[in-house]
């Protein structure tokens, strides 16, 4: 088969100051960079992305051996350039395969299967779904999911804008989303595990996670999040938002890889059995004492010194203050880039977000 190809041109008067940071970001998902006389290239193991620019001028050019593979590039070089030329807002426009193509190949209907309570905070839902094996791809860890909700109990799904991003046929019935973790996929039964923080009424996730009951569907879009870098010793914090991702990501672990977790949690009753390796150790952190939440986290993390000329990573998931210090700290103190760190703001206190929790 031929490979797909797509392309798009816009034009942006501040090309030059957005650029870096634009390649930055792409190569920050396993993207292996390529200079050239007439722009960048990154390849990835599905497919090539090329960016040429003239004056002002940003010449986007895709290639992928398959759908799944284009559409993942066109949502790399889409929100790359959303993100960093937002000033301009750029409006892209794909031509070639997929052109026109209203079916959007990241997105999903589940089904509930079935329910169960891990911790006094904590349930697991299993889904099923037909055709979730990409959702095992690209090194995405996450989804987007899309609730029904009291006000809106028969959402609208997405279909492909001509940006190759989810777009919505009727805005007054876009279902809330949430972006939550894939505790475990088996796309051979079609099964997704996903486990949901519990805190009443106060989230949309959690409220939804009360009410549902085996047979009710949801739709998901993904997979989503930055590839976690092999490395040979690793840094781990998260609370219970971050306990998801942070446990699948220790217990896929070689055997031989080295490090420590630390783990927040409200109390004793909260903790989980995660499987790590022997080299690898976990410590949790109760709040009950503690006023502001990720504080002594961010503090336990931040004080563990990496061992000099090894190769290491740093990965952090908790509240947004708390994250953001660690990344000002890891990032600017340290000086360690995206190629050693990881650290995401799942939540941020009064405010309702997209991440779980």
């Amino acid at each position: 088969m031929s490979a797909l190809q797509c392309r798009a041109e816009i034009g942006l008067r501040q090309l030059p100051d957005y650029m870096p940071a634009i390649i930055d970001r792409l190569a920050s998902f396993e993207g292996e960079v390529e200079q050239g006389g007439s722009g960048v290239s990154l390849r990835y193991a599905f497919g090539r992305a090329h960016l040429g620019t003239g004056e002002n001028r940003l010449l986007m050019a895709l290639e992928a051996g398959d759908v799944d593979g284009l559409q993942r590039l066109r949502e790399l070089v889409t929100v790359a350039v959303q993100i960093y030329a937002k000033a301009e807002s750029p409006q892209i426009v794909w031509q070639g395969d997929l052109a026109g193509d209203r079916a959007l190949a990241t997105f999903r209907k589940i089904r509930v299967e079935e329910v169960s309570q891990l911790t006094p905070h904590m349930m697991r839902f299993r889904f099923s779904g037909e055709n979730l094996a990409r959702y095992s791809q690209f090194g995405g860890m996450h989804v987007r999911m899309l609730f029904p909700t009291p006000e809106n109990p028969n959402p609208v799904w997405p279909v492909s804008g001509a940006n190759g991003l989810p777009a919505w046929p009727s805005q007054e019935r876009r279902p809330a989303a949430r972006v939550y973790t894939i505790r475990h996929l088996d796309s051979i039964s079609g099964t997704m595990d996903i486990d949901f923080v519990i805190h009443g009424d106060e989230g949309v996730g959690s409220a939804w996670a009360l009410r549902a009951r085996p047979g009710d569907e949801v739709g998901i879009i993904g997979p989503l999040g930055r590839p976690v870098r092999n490395a040979d010793w690793y840094v781990i914090g998260c609370d219970e938002t971050g306990l998801p991702a942070a446990a699948r990501l220790i217990e896929n672990l070689g055997p031989q890889v080295r490090g420590k977790a630390f783990i927040e949690v409200l109390s004793a009753g909260e903790r989980q059995e995660i499987a790590h390796p022997e080299g690898f150790s976990i410590s949790w952190i109760y709040r009950e004492e503690e006023a502001a939440p990720g504080e002594r986290l961010a503090d336990a993390v931040a004080a563990i010194r990496w061992p000099e000329g090894e190769n290491c990573f740093g990965w952090f998931a908790a509240e947004a203050e708390p994250a953001r210090r660690l990344r000002e700290y890891w990032r600017e103190t340290l000086s360690y880039g995206r190629d050693r760190t990881l650290v995401a703001g799942y939540w941020k206190r009064g405010v309702a977000g997209l991440m779980a929790g």
